[in-house]
């Protein structure tokens, strides 16, 4: 499990993530440097970090090193999630929780994603779908979260 990335790692990792191609130091400095500043010795060692880290993989490019992420910003975000969620000592009262935290928003791009891993024998329209376990509690029941862990 990855530990969470620290607040420059985070702001390094956010340019290699969006820009999706490998990347040198002077790159993620100059564009770095817009918001805050930064000496390229700082961006250099932070890269050298995340690659020590397995976050990236560099290849040399005469005497630079060109980065490229291993993988994506989703998976990082899952990684972290599902480690979170297996440390619970009560994992249905923490989804519970987490789903009463989501907004109507996330809670659709769930049942969404939920519907892909299902497979198309198991897709249901939008208009037909059932509302989440953690919505009908909320409606049914406006309890605490920790009330449906036991179940």
């Amino acid at each position: 499990m990855p530990r969470p990335l620290g607040e420059l790692e985070d702001a390094v990792m956010t340019r290699v993530w969006k820009w999706n191609r490998p990347v040198t130091v002077r790159e993620v400095l100059e564009d770095l440097q817009q918001e805050r500043t930064i000496a390229y010795t700082t961006v250099m060692t932070v890269l050298d970090n995340l690659h020590q880290k397995g976050w990236v993989r560099r290849e040399a490019e005469g005497r630079a090193y060109r980065y490229e992420a291993v993988s994506t910003r989703a998976a990082y975000a899952a990684a972290l999630m599902n480690d979170a969620w297996s440390q619970s000592d009560n994992p249905a009262a923490a989804l519970v929780a987490f789903f009463g935290m989501m907004s109507e928003e996330q809670r659709q791009a769930l049942q969404d994603a939920v519907r892909i891993v299902q497979g198309p024998e198991t897709r249901q329209a939008p208009e037909a779908a059932e509302p989440w376990p953690a919505q009908a509690e909320q409606q049914e029941n406006p309890g605490s979260a920790e009330d449906a862990g036991g179940r």
